[in-house]
């Protein structure tokens, strides 16, 4: 029996190509990246002498009052961005315009984030001297580096989908626990104020 080569395979469908899988580049940028944040804030907080005091807004009794709120502020929308990644994930309902919302609170929560990181990195430094602070500084340098992976993972399109929720995970982790440190401690410490 012959087959002919020029034949049509009508009946045959043509075979999909199979989707190209991340490179090891995809995941080792941006973990070295991360590294590269969260050791270069570690060390610019450790080698840097405090200052006591980075800003203050009016309307507020202290630098740390501002920071707690802002705090505050920033893991009120860290809880909005988790819950608008369930809806985006489908995992609970929510409305059309809920990756509208998950973008943008995640951009207001670092937009908040960062004043308090530069009050603790430049007021208070890189500090040791028990578990809560320990923790505090750890954590708070690995949640920058952990957002700066997030940001560049997003850019890369062959992504298997459970690389984002659990770096989003990591960043929202770190993000409680900072904020359990720092702001829960000092209202606990000294009372709701401002």
């Amino acid at each position: 029996m012959t087959v002919d080569p020029n034949a049509a395979t009508q009946g045959f469908p043509s075979p999909t190509p199979a989707p190209r899988r991340a490179g090891a580049a995809t995941y080792l940028v941006p973990a070295l990246v991360a590294g590269a944040v969260a050791v270069g804030l570690g060390v610019y907080g450790n080698v840097h002498d405090p200052e006591g005091t980075a800003f203050n807004l009016a309307g507020f009794s202290s630098t740390s009052a501002v920071k707690s709120w802002l705090a505050t502020a920033a893991m009120g929308f860290a809880v909005v961005q988790l819950v608008s990644a369930l809806m985006v994930y489908g995992r609970i309902p929510g409305p059309s315009w809920s990756g509208v919302l998950h973008r943008w609170s995640g951009r207001i929560a670092f937009l908040v984030a960062v004043p308090v990181a530069v009050h603790c990195l430049y007021a208070l430094g890189y500090q040791t001297y028990e578990p809560r602070v320990l923790w505090h500084s750890i954590l708070g340098c690995f949640f920058f580096g952990a957002f700066s992976a997030k940001m560049l993972l997003l850019r890369s399109e062959r992504l298997p989908g459970w690389v984002l929720p659990i770096v989003g995970g990591l960043v929202f982790s770190a993000l409680t626990v900072v904020w359990l440190t720092s702001a829960l401690w000092f209202f606990r410490t000294f009372g709701v104020t401002t």
